[in-house]
């Protein structure tokens, strides 16, 4: 047996500016990081409310290891569904107004599972072009019709619904898209799935914590209810600190997951641990308004700076700002003069996004400084001359 196919597969991904390459942090994950050996002011986390190294969660973290140890040890449905995973699904729902939350693993594992569960060939499911991996697998996998619709456009989501006839029709949609960092109109998309009969799926991973009143989210933002928006998932490893996954709906959603989602049934629940803690990061989240503030005059601070310097931004408000370069090499080049300067951002590159959008993605948190902002702009302004 020879890889060398695969080898040349690897070596044409490296040409053409493409190649993945893992770096090793060697510290907690915070606005000041140290990366290979070396310190660096960090933007390309997703701690956006600064969390993950919070003293209070990790108080929490060693109170649930010493009350219920390191492992789930089992499947939920075995004997892995802990006190601390119950209590947390029912502080979940009470967050999210919903009756009831199931938790998962991971996101992409609440994604495959949920739809997997509701769709079959029978069925057809229809999904922004930008979605997250994610869905799109979930989608692609769960044997239903497979459709896309323009992203964010109500109108070409419903053009494609009025021309099925399948039994259910599953409407999926990011609630901020993690490469862009844009909204998605949910009530036009809400709208649009009801009059067509269908349900409307929104993955709300980079909205939760940082969006509405208390953090709960586009929905919260929106001010919408279950009828709206009948499947809502959402990441914990983001603006909460920790890690896992949930999806919030009605008793019979929640139901019909624990009878048919794959990746929920055969696979060892979270650590209890991380759900304890979990349950002290969701009342930081709600308590703690003035992480969502901060953040906010951070986002207005970087955009209109960046703006100053000539840089294509995109339309975001949100955490996620990406700096548009186009070119995949020219974005490697620019991310590694940003790094030699002492500043950590992330070059994304197709098939990540799509080929000649290859951006900078800068990720804000509520730990950072108005001066760590300042002092991006300082080295942004310092490499403008590599832009073509």
């Amino acid at each position: 047996m020879s890889f060398d196919e695969l080898q040349a597969s690897l070596q044409q991904r490296r040409d053409a500016d493409l190649y993945r390459v893992r770096r090793t942090l060697e510290s907690a994950q915070g606005p000041e990081v140290r990366v290979d050996g070396r310190d660096y002011l960090g933007f390309c986390s997703n701690d956006y409310l600064g969390l993950a190294s919070d003293p209070r969660l990790k108080q929490a973290m060693i109170e649930g290891v010493e009350r219920f140890g390191v492992g789930g040890g089992a499947s939920h449905l075995v004997l892995g569904h802990s006190e601390a995973h119950h209590a947390l699904e029912q502080a979940l729902a009470e967050f999210t107004g919903r009756p009831r939350v199931l938790l998962f693993s991971t996101g992409y594992m609440a994604n495959l599972g949920t739809i997997g569960a509701l769709l079959d060939k029978q069925d057809a499911v229809f999904e922004d072009r930008l979605n997250h991996a994610s869905l799109l697998d979930g989608g692609l996998l769960s044997g239903a019709r497979f459709q896309r619709y323009l992203h964010n456009d109500a109108a070409s989501l419903q053009q494609r619904l009025q021309r099925t006839e399948a039994r259910r029709k599953l409407v999926v949609s990011d609630g901020v898209f993690s490469m862009d960092g844009d909204i998605a109109d949910l009530p036009a998309l809400s709208r649009a799935t009801r009059a067509e009969g269908a349900w409307l799926m929104v993955d709300d991973a980079h909205g939760f914590g940082c969006l509405g009143a208390s953090g709960g989210g586009c929905v919260e933002q929106f001010g919408l209810d279950l009828e709206q928006v009948p499947v809502l998932i959402g990441t914990l490893g983001k603006a909460f600190g920790t890690a896992g996954a949930f999806v919030a709906g009605s008793e019979t959603l929640i139901e019909t997951l624990i009878q048919y989602a794959r990746p929920y049934i055969y696979t060892t629940s979270m650590p209890p641990a991380v759900a304890w803690a979990t349950l002290t990061s969701l009342q930081l989240v709600q308590r703690e308004g003035w992480r969502r503030e901060h953040l906010g005059l951070l986002i207005e601070r970087f955009r209109s700076g960046a703006q100053r310097l000539g840089y294509q931004l995109m339309p975001s408000s949100t955490p996620i700002q990406p700096i548009l370069i186009g070119d995949a090499g020219q974005a490697m080049a620019i991310s590694r003069a940003l790094e030699q300067r002492g500043i950590f951002v992330g070059a994304i590159r197709p098939p990540t996004v799509p080929a000649g959008t290859a951006r900078l993605r800068v990720t804000l948190s509520a730990s950072h400084s108005e001066a760590q902002v300042d002092r991006l702009l300082q080295a942004l302004d310092e490499v403008r001359e590599m832009l073509r």
